[in-house]
């Protein structure tokens, strides 16, 4: 039996839900907020809160002996900046994929239907029927072709739309024709909904920028479930303000929005505080994910979803 690590979880459900731990590994509460039950010095694996602030992630440096940090998002953004090269990064990619690409649907739909505007004509008591675009026959342009991304397209069969998918490299895989990313400009004037499911990183900061906004159609939405920066907010704002753009997001730059960003006031801007992947099935999809690294880390092996190496 190799020697005892500690593991860390920010709440005492999850390791309850993780259930029996090999003798090997020792589960410890830290949330990061707190001291753990232990010193710092013996956390080897932490497994990060959901979604936690900035702050409160900037406390995993205080372990100083960390060897691998789990997160509980696909995105990991700003991790490795934060552990640097002393600890491997583990994400949940896949845990989250199904609920988000739900949430892109949802968003869409809703958009492209009118939704906002039924809320707002219900409140104030008005029948008020009108065409709306709907989502059949539309172009949509989905950016990102990972695991959520393929969890997007398999939704989109059903709604009879002109698919086309753009990634960081022109390919074919099984499933048609993949577009580089850098075609985006050319294609833009044809898509009428832009669907965003990208990491966050040098390539795709801003990405959706004002050259690329403009050359979308009349009455075009925007769809970001990846990350804020991905889109240039000055940009969106000014083409959303307009009436000329929609935008249905689930996520923003800044988080979260300040009461008096010009997002708010927009009827087009359908606002959503970062929930795309907090559905009831997180929990115990996280538990599963868990229940596998837990068992890895104990026979010396990496785990999934490995993303950055010590």
């Amino acid at each position: 039996m190799s020697a005892q690590r500690t593991i860390s979880f920010p709440s005492q459900d999850l390791i309850d839900a993780v259930g029996a731990f090999p003798e090997n590994l020792k589960p410890v509460l830290w949330d990061l907020n707190n001291d753990p039950q232990v010193p710092l010095d013996d956390i080897e694996i932490a497994v990060m809160p959901y979604m936690a602030t900035a702050d409160t992630l900037r406390s995993i440096r205080k372990a100083e002996n960390l060897k691998v940090v789990q997160t509980q998002t696909t995105g990991y953004d700003g991790m490795v900046e934060l552990i640097g090269d002393r600890a491997d990064i583990n994400t949940a990619a896949g845990v989250h994929a199904a609920s988000t690409a739900e949430m892109a649907i949802g968003l869409a739909i809703a958009s492209l239907r009118g939704f906002p505007q039924a809320v707002r004509d219900q409140q104030e008591d008005h029948w008020n029927p009108r065409q709306w675009p709907g989502l059949a026959d539309r172009t949509v342009g989905l950016v990102g072709v990972g695991g959520i991304g393929h969890e997007i397209r398999k939704r989109l069969e059903p709604f009879e739309v002109n698919l086309l998918r753009y990634g960081s490299a022109a390919r074919t895989d099984e499933y048609g024709q993949v577009f580089a990313t850098s075609d985006l400009p050319a294609h833009a004037p044809k898509i009428d909904v832009l669907i965003l499911i990208v990491p966050l990183n040098d390539s795709t900061h801003h990405l959706v920028d004002a050259p690329l906004l403009a050359k979308l159609p009349d009455g075009a939405t925007v769809v970001n479930v990846a990350r804020g920066p991905v889109v240039d907010t000055d940009a969106l704002v000014a083409e959303v303000a307009s009436g000329r753009l929609n935008v249905a997001s689930d996520v923003f730059d800044p988080e979260p929005l300040t009461q008096d960003h010009p997002l708010w006031k927009c009827p087009n801007a359908l606002i959503i505080p970062h929930n795309g992947g907090n559905t009831a099935a997180f929990f115990p999809r996280m538990v599963k994910l868990l229940q596998r690294q837990v068992a890895a880390w104990s026979a010396g092996e990496t785990g999934e979803n490995l993303v950055h190496r010590s």
